[in-house]
């Protein structure tokens, strides 16, 4: 299956016509979905020894997943999008839970919606763990970077500003010494973010 397509047979029109238009960036669907499937999350966070907040927390964060998959079209699916969604926050629910308890966790499930383990969700969850972690990584590589490498950075890259701008902002002489000194700064963003990110994964 090519990236960016779902499987119109698992699908129904509503969920069809759903990822058409936040695809197109309509956020009336996003709303309508997050209320669409809230119940069915907040019902099976509630009688897994959660809160509401927990819930909403949980729900926010997959629905979140969900619509980044589905904007940046990347979204392969293989189920309906509320069979996605309960196996995305089921993922989250059963992380949390694990963080906190010493012994071995057990899920209540609604049989409803199963089965969850064959969504893709998994992977597109832990594609979204690993792409927020190499973002926090990169800005604790960036704070640790000093100036004005820094700022020059974030002007470039975060600011688009042009290199004739950075080079009056930060007196050089010309464009050219703007760019070299910007080459230099990633050359040691790069071993930075990666000294970082080599610690976190030990």
């Amino acid at each position: 299956m090519s990236r960016g397509n779902t499987t119109s047979s698992s699908l129904t029109p509503t969920d069809d016509a759903l990822i058409a238009a936040i695809r197109g960036g309509d956020e009336r669907a996003l709303a309508h979905l997050y209320r669409l499937h809230w119940p069915m999350v907040s019902h099976f966070v509630l009688q897994n020894s959660g809160s509401e907040d927990d819930a909403q927390d949980v729900y926010q964060e997959g629905v979140m997943v969900f619509y980044e998959k589905v904007r940046d079209g990347s979204l392969e699916l293989s189920c309906q999008i509320k069979t996605y969604l309960y196996a995305v926050c089921r993922r989250l629910w059963l992380k949390r839970l694990t963080s906190k308890s010493r012994f071995g966790v057990r899920l209540l499930d609604d049989e409803e919606h199963g089965p969850y383990l064959n969504t893709g969700a998994e992977e597109d969850l832990l594609a979204a763990e690993e792409q927020d972690r190499r973002f926090a990584t990169m800005s604790e590589a960036l704070n640790h970077l000093g100036e004005p490498c820094r700022s020059l950075l974030e002007g470039f890259y975060l600011l688009d500003k042009s290199m004739q701008d950075l080079t009056a902002e930060f007196g050089y002489t010309n464009a050219d010494n703007a760019k070299n000194q910007k080459y230099k700064c990633l050359v040691r963003l790069k071993k930075l973010f990666f000294t970082h990110y080599k610690e976190e994964s030990i």
